[in-house]
């Protein structure tokens, strides 16, 4: 049998660590194109987050359904549970998420966000499995962050109620870390696109309710209705999709890689796009992002027989 080493010569981590880039990359965009769909369309991030998920489901199942894979997927409970869990913690995750922005601000609910996932997922994969953390996961962990804190700020000021907003934010960080964990193990029969497309509009359906109540009226004009196809296709149905095989070929952990690339991404295309300046800190924060996940590529010296 392939030792973990010859795998990793063979480079099947490699193109699993390459989907995560990819993932990491693409969701960078979502914000940028989520703040556009709502300010040109005039939409609740409530709305704009259902919408986002069932465009999204509805192209990735589009996609299973052509290429015959949704046929395929058997009708057991366990894929329907499957489905059902996936649809729940994306919804959750989503409206926890916009939910904390609103209670206190961007800045503090995606900094308490973004610092939770990487730890949760490390720590539940440990779990998990059994085993505590790795030096290099641990190390890898604490750098990254550092990074985060000072790439994002430690915002002062934010309105409304920070203890509240700070406990949407982890639950939204627990909602994605929670999901990582569950579709790290494929379930047999059950096609990772059809499940990730079926998910997804269920989590859309799950909000719907919420959305129609905040108005999800789309004014027929080309910017509105062009940010909300990219904001669909983008960095929702090609990013998920990216991440889960990522997840498959390289484990729960190291999609850790695909979180901490969405707010460097972000943050220059805000420097690219909005005329922003990056401070030293920031410089900092993200040369110790590249650096985090720089630790996680390096082949590990142990080897294994399997």
């Amino acid at each position: 049998m392939p030792t973990r080493s010859s795998l990793a010569a063979a480079g099947i981590p490699r193109s699993g660590a390459a989907l995560l880039v990819l993932a990491g990359l693409f969701w960078g965009t979502g914000g940028l194109a989520g703040s556009f769909l709502a300010s040109r369309a005039g939409l609740h991030p409530f709305a704009v987050a259902a919408y986002r998920l069932l465009v999204g489901g509805a192209l990735i199942t589009a996609y299973a359904a052509v290429t015959g894979r949704l046929t395929a997927v058997p009708r057991t409970r366990a894929s329907a549970a499957r489905v059902a869990a996936s649809g729940l913690l994306l919804a959750v995750f989503q409206a926890a998420y916009f939910a904390a922005v609103e209670a206190t601000s961007v800045g503090l609910a995606t900094l308490i966000t973004m610092v939770a996932v990487p730890i949760l997922v490390t720590t539940g994969a440990a779990a998990l499995d059994r085993r505590l953390p790795t030096r290099r996961a641990a190390g890898s962990v604490v750098i990254a962050v550092g990074g985060l804190v000072l790439l994002l700020g430690s915002p002062t000021s934010a309105g409304g109620n920070r203890a509240t907003g700070a406990g949407l934010a982890l639950i939204a960080a627990l909602g994605f870390a929670v999901l990582t964990l569950d579709r790290r193990e494929p379930l047999p029969g059950l096609d990772r696109s059809a499940a990730t497309g079926l998910g997804f509009l269920v989590g859309g359906l799950l909000l719907l309710p919420v959305g129609l109540v905040a108005g999800m009226e789309l004014p027929p004009r080309v910017d509105a209705v062009g940010a909300l196809v990219f904001l669909g296709v983008v960095p929702t149905a090609v990013a998920y999709t990216s991440y889960f095989a990522g997840l498959h070929r390289s484990g729960a952990a190291a999609g850790v890689i695909a979180v901490l690339l969405e707010p460097l991404t972000a943050t220059l295309l805000a420097v690219l796009l909005g005329n922003e300046r990056l401070s030293g800190a920031q410089v900092l924060g993200a040369f110790l992002l590249l650096v985090s996940i720089g630790i996680q590529q390096v082949p590990s010296r142990t080897t294994s027989a399997s």
